[in-house]
């Protein structure tokens, strides 16, 4: 048996500190093989720097995913080739730098885990090649290379994300959604053997509007003036999702899982 435990949005400093402090116990404790994060709000909530990147995979992050705030930091487009163990969404635009999949051995020796993710294009602004084909793509290309696999989609329509669940049933062994920031309740197996959820939540302060203060969400809202939107900071929680997989790559369970910071 193998064990992935997948990690949803990192927001702003707060969810760097909890990953960076608790994402390797965590793993511990559950007994995790592998653990990947979802890190494209990583840097102030929007983006990601190599030096970040650099310090959640120190700290026991075996993979970095991105979703649709890949370029959100000036200049990253010119560091995302060197950083290791990081990829950006698959269906980008050809000639888009960095890494479209990964491919991860097990710690141990027990296999390999091909990870990447794909953008959904329902109420999403970025042009990209379709996520269903592109995931139908990357698994038969790559077929034979890996022993297990983890595609994530970053979605904001939770129709897409089921979808590709269903389209990728007994053929990827984990399907998990990204992007809305709030945890669903649907994680299962689907038929074939594939762990799936619609969104893994986020790891950040949910004291606030999807890892945003509360108080400036709520006044764009009433008056619809554009407004700074800071990472908000209180009840820090890392949201993510744990799939057992067996040594055909199929899924035995899915499990929401949930940490929350000690009240002060």
């Amino acid at each position: 048996m193998r064990q992935v435990l997948f990690l949803g949005d990192i927001v702003g400093a707060p969810g760097r500190k909890a990953a960076m402090e608790e994402a390797s116990k965590l793993a511990e404790s559950l007994g995790a093989d592998w653990v990947v994060a979802n890190a494209e709000n990583a840097a102030g909530g929007s983006g990601i720097t190599a030096t970040i990147a650099s310090e959640l995979t120190a700290a026991g992050i075996h993979a970095l995913t991105l979703g649709d705030h890949v370029w959100g930091q000036k200049g990253f487009e010119k560091e995302i080739g060197a950083i290791p163990c990081l990829c950006r969404p698959a269906n980008l635009p050809e000639g888009n730098p960095g890494a479209p999949y990964l491919l991860l051995d097990h710690p141990r020796g027990a296999g390999r885990l091909l990870v990447f993710t794909v953008l959904g294009r329902q109420f999403m602004r970025q042009h990209v090649a379709c996520p269903f084909a592109t995931a139908d793509r990357i698994l038969k290309e790559l077929e034979g290379r890996y022993d297990c696999s983890l595609v994530e989609i970053h979605a904001e329509a939770t129709s897409e994300k089921i979808a590709l669940g269903w389209h990728l049933a007994g053929r990827a062994s984990i399907v998990v959604g990204t992007h809305t920031h709030v945890a669903t309740a649907d994680a299962c197996v689907l038929p074939g053997g594939t762990a799936y959820l619609t969104d893994a939540g986020m790891c950040g302060p949910h004291e606030g509007v999807i890892g945003r203060s509360k108080e400036a969400a709520i006044g764009a809202f009433l008056d619809g003036i554009p407004r700074r939107l800071d990472v908000a900071t209180g009840d820090v929680r890392l949201n993510g999702f744990l799939a057992e997989l067996d040594d055909a790559g199929r899924a035995t369970s899915a499990l929401r899982v949930e940490w929350s910071a000690p009240k002060p």
